[in-house]
Formats: structure tokens, C-alpha cells, sequence
């Protein structure tokens, strides 16, 4: 075996061990972002997608062999994919509409994605075999969506969206259900939501309106039960769940600027992963599920 094929094989195999996540070039809000790796344990971040284009939002496939990004490296946002291994990065799905924000289903057959088809931004599922689109929400000229999340079971999303109610909120949308349910409450809204490995909870951030600080809290969708996971006195965004369920990883800017830690949940004990320059955000772990 070649030392390239060496060096992929030990990739693949380490797979759970590594998260994906968007780093920022340059200080500022702005900046262009590249799509980067890192063991979660720590240790050196390797750019799978990086350049002029801003490279953005990362999921790992199912497989854990490539990583889901969108970018507007050809002028649109558009979603491409690259190895876990290295390569230059390809379009994923090439679409006339601007799409970004993208995950994928657990069996790898769906896309949930944001769009602007047709000329107003709208939820869709997409199937990939064939690119057949289903609009599952479109709201206001105004509305913004955000962060749409596949349940473990592939039958509901989480997302984001300021539409329908005051300030910003968190929905569950399942398949046969008239319509989206908010699960975030009413006076403090919510946003970055993800199911937990089990299906049971969605993880989501509450933005405090009077300091700038953000929590981050899990909901119950049996009970309607939230319990804090994460209070720092700081900027707290972007959780994911690990596979096994057992830690969460997230984006603070405890020390400044966002950059990534794991949280074991057992006991509460976090470590930073990420300490290159540049905020980094939007963890998510490999394999997913």
C-alpha cells in the first residue's frame, strides 16, 4: 500500500476520534472560513477545504469516510464534499438555487437543506439518488433558518428559524405532522439545535438578552424538561453530540475567541481541542450516529 493509502486507511480507522469543524482565516466577523480536521483528543488541525472561497457548515456522511460542506467557491453557496483522507474537494450536489446548510440523513439516501428556490430561502428534504425536492417550509421575506438536524431515525428534523414567532426559535418537524412544534420557550427563543445520539433530546442555545452570554440546554421531548449543560460566562454555541452519547462538543469564546471543546457528560469535565489562530466553530463528530 502506498504511504497516501497508509495515511487514509489510519484516518478512516480513527474516525470516531476526529471532529470537523469551520475555522476562521482572520479576525473578523466576516472573515472566509476553511473546513478543518482535528483529533478530538487534540493535536494538529489539517484543512480539508481551504482558499479565497468561504468553506462553511461541516457534517460528516454517515460512512465517516467524507465531510458535507457548503462554500461559494464557484460565486453561490453550494454544497460540496471532500475525504476524510485529503483530495481536492467536489461539488456534492450542483443545483441552479443557492443551497447551504445541509445535513444528511442517517442512512445517507436524504438531504435537509436551506435554499432559496424558488426566490424565497425555504426547509427542503432532497433525495439523493435521483435530486427529487420536497419543500417542508417556507416563511416571511425576512424569515432566517438555520441548522437543520436529521433525529437518529431519520423521520424528523431540528432547525432554526425567527419566523412565526418572537425573536429566534427552535422546531421539531416530523414526518406527518402538520406542522413544525416549537420546542424552545417563548420568552428567551433559541437556535443551533442537534438531537442527542439517542433521539430523546435536542441539545439547542438560549442567547441571554440582557449580557453577551449564551447557554446551552437540553430538551426533554417527552417531557418538556431543559437542563443546563453548559453556563459559562461567555459565548457558548454549536453543540454536537458524540456517537456514544457520552460528552458534547461545542464552540466558547471563553478565552477570547470561539474555539472547540468536549464536555464529558458524567461529570461535567471539559477540555479545549482547537488553539490555532482564528475563531473555530461548528463541531460535529465522525462517524455520526
Amino acid at each position: 500500500m502506498t504511504g497516501f493509502g497508509l495515511l487514509a486507511a489510519a484516518l478512516l480507522a480513527a474516525a470516531p476520534d476526529f471532529l470537523v469543524f469551520e475555522r476562521q482565516r482572520e479576525p473578523g466577523r466576516h472573515a472566509p472560513r476553511d473546513v478543518c480536521v482535528i483529533p478530538a483528543a487534540g493535536g494538529d488541525e489539517r484543512c480539508l477545504a481551504t482558499g479565497p472561497s468561504d468553506d462553511a457548515w461541516p457534517r460528516f456522511f454517515p460512512d465517516g469516510a467524507r465531510v458535507l460542506f457548503s462554500s461559494n467557491r464557484k460565486g453561490s453557496w453550494q454544497l460540496w464534499e471532500v475525504a476524510l483522507s485529503g483530495g481536492e474537494p467536489r461539488v456534492s450536489r450542483a443545483s441552479r438555487s443557492r443551497e447551504w446548510q445541509a445535513d444528511i440523513s442517517p442512512d445517507g439516501s436524504r438531504l435537509a437543506l436551506l435554499s432559496d428556490a424558488p426566490g424565497r430561502d425555504s426547509l427542503r428534504l432532497v433525495t439523493r439518488a435521483d435530486g427529487a425536492e420536497r419543500e417542508l417550509l417556507r416563511q416571511g421575506p425576512r424569515t432566517v433558518m438555520g441548522n437543520p438536524d436529521f433525529s437518529p431515525d431519520g423521520r424528523s428534523l431540528v432547525f432554526s428559524s425567527n419566523g412565526g414567532q418572537l425573536g429566534h426559535h427552535v422546531y421539531l418537524w416530523t414526518e406527518g405532522a402538520k406542522e413544525p412544534r416549537r420546542l424552545s420557550s417563548l420568552a428567551w427563543g433559541g437556535c443551533s439545535p442537534r438531537f442527542s445520539a439517542d433521539g430523546r433530546t435536542v441539545l439547542y442555545v438560549v442567547r441571554s438578552r440582557i449580557k453577551t452570554t449564551s447557554t446551552i440546554v437540553e430538551h426533554d421531548l417527552a417531557s418538556g424538561r431543559e437542563t443546563t449543560l453548559v453556563d459559562w460566562p461567555a459565548l457558548n454555541y454549536d453543540p454536537a453530540p458524540s456517537p456514544d452519547g457520552r460528552e458534547i462538543a461545542f464552540a466558547s469564546t471563553a478565552t477570547g475567541q470561539f474555539q472547540i471543546y468536549r464536555l464529558r457528560r458524567s461529570d461535567g469535565k471539559s477540555w479545549r481541542v482547537t488553539f490555532a489562530p482564528g475563531a473555530a466553530r461548528m463541531p460535529d463528530y465522525g462517524p455520526r450516529r
